[in-house]
């Protein structure tokens, strides 16, 4: 049985004089890190199946209607044209409903990489003691993960969060938010 090489310092299941609850705490922050990754990546794959597919089949259903309506329209092929037309307006409907969620999702990929990037950022904070008890590494590591957020909402809910109101504020800061914006942007959904 080949011997393994034991990870430097001291750890939570072998502590010694050397342990470090830091150490610990970035430990963690990569295992998330770690996890947040693979799932992304493990989901990124059949999503993109799934929305080439989607596209595709889209576009087939659009020639079909095409076609049916180059078809001659006379009295015997008429009801069938029209149900033929039907069928694939209600599957274009849906198909976009369906890219409309695929864009949901999008976004959530988006944010569960600026919350791997953030939580990165803090592992490698805390994890250098020149940083770590310096307050203007933590007001640039702040600074740097809001820059990285693309919806004003975040933005709201991240300030609420620095300026010391807790979660359940700030969350209902961001949904306040979002139901504006929605309100704002009603049946403005942009589809690809």
């Amino acid at each position: 049985m080949e011997e393994h090489a034991l990870p430097p310092g001291s750890t939570a299941q072998r502590p010694d004089l050397d342990w470090s609850q830091v150490r610990e705490t970035i430990l963690m922050m990569e295992l998330a890190v770690a996890q947040i990754e693979t799932a992304m990546k493990d989901s990124d794959g059949s999503v993109g199946v799934l929305a080439d597919s989607f596209t595709s089949m889209m576009d087939s259903i659009r020639l079909i209607n095409d076609e049916v309506r180059a078809l001659p329209d006379d009295e015997k092929n008429h009801a069938m044209h029209q149900a033929i037309s039907g069928h694939c307006e209600e599957v274009i409907s849906r198909m976009q409903s369906v890219i409309i969620a695929f864009q949901f999702y999008d976004k959530l990929t988006q944010r569960l990489n600026h919350v791997s990037r953030s939580i990165d950022g803090l592992a490698n904070l805390i994890g250098s003691p020149g940083r770590l008890y310096n307050p203007e590494e933590w007001r640039k590591l702040q600074e740097l993960v809001r820059s990285k957020y693309t919806m004003e909402e975040e933005r709201v809910m991240f300030d609420a969060i620095t300026r010391g109101m807790n979660i359940s504020q700030a969350l209902a800061l961001y949904h306040t938010a979002m139901q504006e914006k929605k309100k704002r942007e009603e049946g403005d959904i942009e589809l690809f």
